[in-house]
């Protein structure tokens, strides 16, 4: 039988910096491949929203952000550090567009409903959309109409009305306790990192739980 590797992910829709972290970690698996193709990773994407107390309708973004951070060059500044980031992942951050900031419980219902009734490939690609949608297209994640959109646009075969209720009624995400940030990794139930870490750290640290 192949060696398996198993990677944990735990992730926020609305954290710039774990789409950053899910670019380093394709990349990764994709130089894990070519050297090892005996291998068989799998990795499981675990829901962390960082801000469930958001109003269920959203707030303001530029605004949000402004509060939190302590003006509009603070903001400025801080986005400047992620779009720098983003760009060494291939991603072009589109902040200027984003004008909801969303409460992601229902878009992580989404990907925990999508997760256990399709194949990984299909969660993976509902990621990239929810990601996607959010910092790119200024699509509101919050709504429930905009998420089965883009469940339909990834293929995902749910009735559209029972997939509503689900988002809105679904049971609670399970607790985290022993995670305090996002992007967090555990490889092989053995080794933690946390961060938007560069490929070559996440590499090092699937080889190493390996071991």
């Amino acid at each position: 039988m192949n060696p398996g590797l198993t990677i944990d992910v735990y992730f926020d829709l609305i954290c710039p910096w774990c789409l950053v972290g899910k670019r380093h970690l394709a990349n990764a698996l994709q130089q894990l491949r070519a050297s090892r193709p005996d291998l068989q990773p799998r990795v499981h994407w675990h829901s962390f929203p960082l801000l469930p107390d958001t109003p269920l309708d959203g707030l303001p973004y530029q605004e949000f952000y402004e509060r939190r951070l302590g003006g509009a060059q603070a903001v400025a500044a801080r986005r400047a550090q992620v779009r720098e980031a983003g760009r060494s992942a291939g991603v072009e951050f589109a902040f200027e567009k984003i004008t909801v900031m969303p409460n992601t419980l229902a878009a992580h219902r989404l990907v925990n409903r999508v997760a256990q009734a399709s194949d990984d490939a299909l969660t993976e690609r509902l990621i990239d959309r929810l990601f996607q949608g959010y910092f790119m297209d200024d699509r509101d994640i919050g709504d429930k109409a905009v998420l089965i959109a883009i469940a339909e646009e990834c293929g995902a075969a749910f009735d559209a009305r029972q997939l509503s209720q689900a988002l809105g009624q679904g049971r609670p995400l399970p607790s985290n306790h022993h995670v305090s940030g996002v992007p967090y990794y555990v490889f092989n139930h053995r080794l933690a990192l946390s961060g938007a870490h560069p490929p070559d750290v996440l590499l090092r640290a699937m080889l190493h739980s390996l071991e």
